[in-house]
């Protein structure tokens, strides 16, 4: 997205347009569900956590400046939404494991943000590109399982695989270089 049009969503959001609202779940959504998934490990949970954060922006909406970047803003609200719901869910289960509780730790802010700008990456990728990597990395099927449910040669699944992996490369280390 330019520059300009960024500034546009940014603004049109700060002033509670609804095709704001609309823009920002299309370029945000999926990213902000990956990250739910993660700190949820459930699927239907992870979308109560996507609406929510979405409920939770609009909301706030009047409060946000339209001179900063509204992604970070919305993953901050979307790891204390999921933090959330990860509590109220543990708070209603009623599994003890061996009269034990385990402690698992949400992921950090920086885990959160890089794993945003990796979706971002992915998301940025040509659709044959991405159908690969997000069959092989996110279903975790192998070459011969993602070419199968595909319909398309083994060998046109690892070609596919390897530019994306080097636009991925490539995106990601300018986005290193650009946070240093």
């Amino acid at each position: 997205m330019a520059a300009s049009d960024d500034r546009h969503l940014r603004e049109s959001f700060a002033r509670g347009q609804e095709s704001a609202i609309r823009r920002l779940y299309d370029l945000y959504g999926r990213a902000i569900f990956g990250l739910a998934l993660r700190v949820l490990g459930d699927r239907s949970l992870a979308e109560e956590a996507t609406q929510l954060t979405f409920l939770k922006a609009w909301q706030a909406a009047d409060r946000v400046d339209p001179n900063r970047p509204l992604g970070p803003w919305l993953y901050t609200i979307a790891r204390r939404v999921a933090i959330d719901l990860y509590r109220r869910e543990r708070r209603h289960a009623h599994e003890d494991v061996d009269g034990r509780d385990i402690a698992v730790l949400p992921p950090t802010i920086e885990h959160t943000w890089e794993a945003w700008r990796v979706r971002t990456a992915v998301d940025e990728l040509p659709a044959v590109e991405r159908e690969i990597i997000e069959l092989t990395h996110f279903l975790g099927l192998t070459h011969e399982e993602a070419a199968a449910r595909l319909g398309i040669p083994v060998g046109t699944v690892k070609s596919r695989s390897h530019r994306a992996h080097r636009r991925l490369a490539l995106r990601l280390a300018r986005l290193r270089e650009a946070s240093a």
